[in-house]
């Protein structure tokens, strides 16, 4: 197996084109080493990109904040820029593995494993973010983040592209919102189901919503039929409830190790019950929960 260390991101596009599908990049190697332990076949080389410091950044640009792929979980969580104009990603890297997971974790590689219990995902998701992509030679592609998982660790991007960066449209400041994790311990758990709400409310009403989940289904979902029930409403007791039914036909998880789909099915309806709840009469942002 060679190891490949671009200096520039020029250099890497170009090793991307020339090791189209038989070179795996590493940037943290949180997933990729774990994954090389086990897997019988094994890519022809390992593209190290952690020195190309352009893709570590983040920035307010007019009404977007850009993240930067090579961007740690770390600084997500130290960045007053992430806490304030995008709280829901801030709590859900909080609760990311243990600190020493966090200081090597990028939030592309993250999103690249496309694991079904990714923990960035979910929060991306409700913010509506967009997944920018480059190519030797090629323009930037923008893929929105409801389509950009295809399955267990598939997504759109092609064998001879990098993430470049994360764009996160800035949300309404009068927004709510909450993130939920609920694991078999209290720390570096990986996610039996997670789920993120952002909502608009006005006078009772809500005028915007947006649900997504992890870890029920085979990768990370936004459940627009619940949104669209809530959307326009006034939120009452009954319309809560029938959500909260309604939630078990927009999920389709698996049973494994960590739990049932019965259970996941059961705990998708309990945390939409008790976010939606905490959204509604708190003034500001809910609290996070590892459930």
């Amino acid at each position: 197996m060679d190891y490949l260390q671009p200096q520039n991101l020029k250099s890497a596009l170009q090793l991307m084109q020339r090791w189209k599908g038989r070179a795996v990049l590493v940037a943290g190697g949180t997933n990729v080493v774990p994954d090389l332990r086990v897997t019988p076949v094994q890519p022809k080389a390992l593209l190290d990109i952690s020195c190309l410091k352009s893709l570590s950044c983040i920035k307010e640009d007019g009404k977007k904040i850009r993240i930067g792929a090579l961007t740690t979980i770390s600084e997500l969580v130290s960045s007053e820029v992430i806490r304030k104009g995008a709280s829901v990603l801030f709590h859900a890297c909080q609760q990311l593995g243990n600190p020493l997971v966090r200081n090597r974790a990028t939030i592309a590689g993250n999103l690249a494993d496309a694991s079904p219990a990714t923990d960035t995902a979910v929060p991306l998701l409700v913010l509506n973010a967009q997944v920018i992509a480059l190519r030797n030679g090629g323009k930037p592609r923008s893929i929105p983040i409801d389509q950009f998982f295809l399955g267990p660790n598939q997504t759109l991007l092609k064998k001879d592209e990098i993430i470049k960066e994360v764009i996160i449209p800035k949300s309404n400041p009068q927004a709510k919102t909450a993130y939920f994790k609920l694991g078999l311990r209290n720390s570096m758990a990986i996610s039996v189901v997670s789920l993120a709400l952002l909502m608009e409310m006005e006078k009772g009403f809500c005028k915007k919503a947006r649900i997504a989940y992890g870890a029920v289904a085979p990768s990370p979902i936004r459940v627009y039929r619940i949104e669209e029930m809530l959307e326009n409403q006034k939120l009452t007791e009954d319309l809560l409830e029938a959500c909260c039914e309604a939630v078990g036909k927009e999920v389709h998880p698996i049973s494994d190790i960590r739990a049932s789909k019965e259970y996941r099915i059961e705990m998708a309806s309990v945390l939409l019950r008790r976010g939606l709840r905490e959204l509604i009469l708190k003034p500001g942002d809910a609290e996070t929960s590892s459930a």
